[in-house]
């Protein structure tokens, strides 16, 4: 990440939390989804028609991309090459999050690559807790994430920051702009 400077960080993670409230909007129980990341100068500049509809003042607007493949997200990820007006990606996904005292009691090959087995322990584990989580990259290696925990009746969405909460994400989003 030699190229971070703090303004790209920032315009990333307002970037990040734009996507999070644009998927937000919609409810919970959706597929993941994928936006391309642009400068908004350049945007407008290629389609003046959008001015209106987008934050000016924004550095980067997101742009959603057409539905993945209904496959395995790394393979989806693997197949996706942006072309250089594209300066970032951000990726929409809902998790199960569970307590570090419960990921201790996950099968010893929870490394194996055998998600799907993770998938089902974790779903019916009686600790977990429904999230979303937005991954967002741009091509220097700059990340941001954003996490919103599902609330309940009883309970306010708590929303969590930090460009570290998805590693193996971030690295795949990356992977799609070089």
């Amino acid at each position: 990440m030699s190229g971070m400077s703090a303004s790209q960080a920032h315009d990333l993670s307002v970037a990040a939390r734009e996507v999070e409230e644009f998927v937000a909007a919609a409810g919970w129980d959706q597929p993941p989804q994928l936006f391309a990341l642009v400068p908004t100068a350049e945007l407008v500049e290629r389609e003046p028609d959008l001015a209106g509809q987008v934050d000016q003042a924004a550095p980067l607007t997101p742009v959603a991309q057409e539905a993945l493949a209904d496959t395995d997200l790394a393979e989806a990820l693997g197949g996706i090459m942006w072309p250089d007006a594209v300066h970032g990606c951000a990726l929409a996904q809902e998790i199960v999050v569970l307590p570090q005292s419960a990921e201790a009691e996950l099968p010893d090959g929870r490394h194996s690559g055998d998600s799907a087995e993770l998938t089902r322990i974790a779903a019916a584990h009686p600790q977990r807790q429904e999230a979303r989580i937005v991954a967002a990259v741009l091509r220097d290696g700059t990340a941001a994430c954003v996490l919103r925990l599902r609330g309940d009746a009883t309970t306010e969405p708590q929303l969590i920051e930090h460009p570290e909460l998805a590693p193996n994400l971030t690295d795949a989003l990356l992977a799609t702009l070089h």
